[in-house]
């Protein structure tokens, strides 16, 4: 430990800390509270990011922070996922299931939102015996080897072919992407808003279209809430927008509060095909950690009581009459999830740069490099969101 406070940390980040770019943002967090975050100087920034839809309460709030203390106090990992009754993931479950359709009633958690794509997909087949998949172009599902099947970018899955077959890659919210389900699909995944394409919003019509589509075919309808859950949308989850119900419901980023956990959603029925033929048909060590399911348990509660949902509009809202400049060519939203469209990416680098050394986090989309990504915590203060807003427009002008 002395040996590293002798060094600089971020030249020991770069040596040991395996890198996802030649060019990691770097800044060392030393505290994060609400919406803001601390370096290690004492600089403040106010968070736009929220860890990519995961603080939808704020860092650190004192429910979850309690929660966590009190289940390490009780007990920590014991035994594989799903053989003993631990009641953090007991409680949880029936938390989430009590706020979700009457066919959306067993969980099974995971570790991450990827693994809940893994799990869905292997559940999808198992099910229905059938093995297409039908995904949608610049979809974002994960990067493990199954969810990089189905991204929807061919550049990202280039590189680590083989990957799975009998997948096929439509155009999100177009009527002949339906024309591809027939009764040979296990499984249509769609984000309920793609969030890497900047925060793109299908037609309600094309909603209800894909799911009478699926219902008819006998296709299992996976829909990704992994960022637009726990009220990032404007409503607790954002099938509601549409008046429709998938089969299977993905959950991760602000499942866990702030602590690493996914999950997947079905019908009893449909889940307990992962039971036999063979035993064990999913399975997992850490998924549905007990730390986890307290802080996310705390973490929903949270949202519930404070009815942090209902301050989302009109948050939305303020954002919009404020970013209104030359050089902004659009702004997508769904609630307190919007893109700040650009006329590049290097136009966008250049004002998120420069927002960060004026305090402001925020960053840019996989497939829409040209906007600028604001995804805050929920309970974002409206004078934070007026100098946020400010601070992005007076960068405009570099």
């Amino acid at each position: 430990m002395n040996d590293i406070c002798l060094m600089n940390l971020r030249e020991l980040f770069l040596r040991h800390v395996a890198q996802t770019s030649d060019g990691p943002l770097g800044l060392e967090i030393v505290k994060a509270e609400g919406s803001v975050l601390y370096d290690v100087n004492g600089k403040e920034y106010i968070d736009l990011v929220g860890g990519i839809s995961v603080a939808n309460t704020g860092h650190r709030h004192p429910a979850v922070t309690d929660a966590i203390k009190k289940q390490v106090d009780s007990y920590l990992h014991i035994m594989v996922y799903g053989e003993f009754v631990e009641s953090p993931q007991v409680q949880y479950a029936k938390l989430l299931t009590d706020h979700l359709p009457a066919t959306l009633n067993s969980v099974y958690f995971t570790n991450s939102g990827a693994e809940a794509v893994e799990g869905a997909m292997k559940l999808a087949k198992r099910f229905t015996n059938r093995t297409r998949i039908i995904a949608f172009k610049k979809a974002y599902h994960g990067s493990t080897q199954g969810s990089l099947s189905i991204i929807g970018d061919e550049y990202w899955r280039n590189a680590f072919r083989p990957l799975l077959p009998d997948i096929i890659h439509s155009d999100y919210g177009t009527l002949d992407s339906l024309k591809e389900i027939t009764e040979q699909t296990a499984c249509v995944i769609a984000e309920t808003i793609q969030g890497e394409a900047g925060v793109v919003s299908p037609s309600k019509e094309w909603m209800k279209e894909l799911r009478e589509r699926c219902t008819s075919t006998g296709t299992l309808l996976i829909l990704d809430e992994i960022q637009a859950g726990f009220g990032r949308s404007g409503k607790l989850w954002g099938f509601q927008h549409f008046d429709i119900v998938p089969d299977i419901l993905l959950l991760g980023k602000a499942l866990g509060g702030g602590m690493p956990l996914g999950a997947f959603i079905a019908d009893k029925k449909i889940m307990s095909s992962l039971t036999n033929r063979p035993e064990l048909g999913h399975i997992t060590t850490f998924g549905g950690h007990p730390v986890s399911c307290s802080a996310g348990a705390a973490a929903m509660k949270v949202l519930l009581d404070e009815k942090l949902v209902e301050s989302v509009k009109s948050k939305e809202n303020l954002f919009l009459s404020l970013l209104v400049h030359p050089k902004i060519k659009s702004v997508r939203t769904s609630g307190l999830w919007l893109a700040i469209e650009f006329d590049s990416f290097e136009t966008n680098k250049k004002i998120i740069d420069a927002c960060i050394q004026d305090g402001i986090l925020t960053d840019w989309f996989l497939f829409a490099p040209q906007c600028l990504r604001i995804s805050p915590s929920l309970i974002i203060s409206e004078e934070q969101i007026c100098k946020a807003a400010t601070i992005i427009l007076k960068n405009c002008d570099l």
